[in-house]
């Protein structure tokens, strides 16, 4: 059974989503982490490019290893919350188990050599295979159910990561956190975004409902919106 999935951002009134950037500088940066434990998720997911963010360790080295199985491995089953992070092809050398007390899983394809997965289980990071070359974000979300009996997911980007969900229609609620700020030049990363063989790849989105406003102080605001996607475009 499908997760219940929220896409939660932080951004900027031009969408952008480094506040690094805003102008002012500093405007509403504090709640981020405030409404992702307000929604109460089982788990939470990022992409590869955030993912690499938090990773503390370089790529594993090639090994003669015996030949690994292409199937999910666990180092742990009985956390409350979990951090997922999406690594396709297997790029991060992760020198962690867990972010912030929540242990990674990695949502790899059965493409990734030997060597990464024997490093991930030296480490103590599980790992999921979800698709052959490119990940099936359908396939992780019954896994995750499955496997680790994930109900909630929060979607926390990055921009790639975020828009692959929300093509796929997996979003069931999108809350943006809205800063009285402004990024206003190239090169920062947007709330939803492409890589550029998806670019021409529209949602199927058919619905937005807005659910809810709440000034958060500061001229900060949340907005929750309700997303009704075709249902035939997840059981793609």
């Amino acid at each position: 059974m499908k997760p219940y999935v929220i896409c939660l951002m932080h951004s900027s009134l031009d969408g952008r989503t480094h506040p690094s950037r805003w102008r002012p500088k500093g405007a509403g940066t504090d709640w981020f982490e405030k409404i992702h434990d307000e929604l109460g998720g089982d788990a939470w997911v990022i992409g590869r490019v955030t993912g690499a963010e938090f990773a503390k360790g370089k790529p594993y080295p090639a090994t003669n290893d015996a030949k690994l199985p292409r199937e999910n491995w666990f180092a742990r089953r009985d956390a409350k919350t979990y951090g997922i992070v999406l690594d396709a092809q297997g790029k991060i050398g992760w020198g962690r188990s867990d972010i912030g007390g929540d242990p990674i899983v990695v949502v790899l394809t059965e493409s990734v050599p030997d060597s990464h997965l024997a490093g991930l289980r030296g480490e103590g990071v599980s790992y999921i295979f979800a698709g052959k070359s490119e990940l099936d974000l359908a396939l992780a979300l019954d896994i995750l159910s499955r496997e680790l009996g994930v109900k909630r997911l929060l979607v926390e980007g990055g921009g790639v990561a975020n828009g692959a969900f929300l093509r796929a229609g997996l979003i069931d609620e999108f809350n943006l956190i809205l800063s009285p700020a402004i990024d206003g030049a190239e090169g920062a990363p947007f709330v939803f975004s492409s890589t550029e063989a998806d670019s021409d790849k529209r949602a199927p989105i058919t619905a937005m409902t807005l659910e809810s406003t709440r000034e958060l102080g500061g001229g900060v605001l949340l907005l929750r919106y309700l997303i009704k996607n075709d249902p035939q475009a997840a059981s793609r």
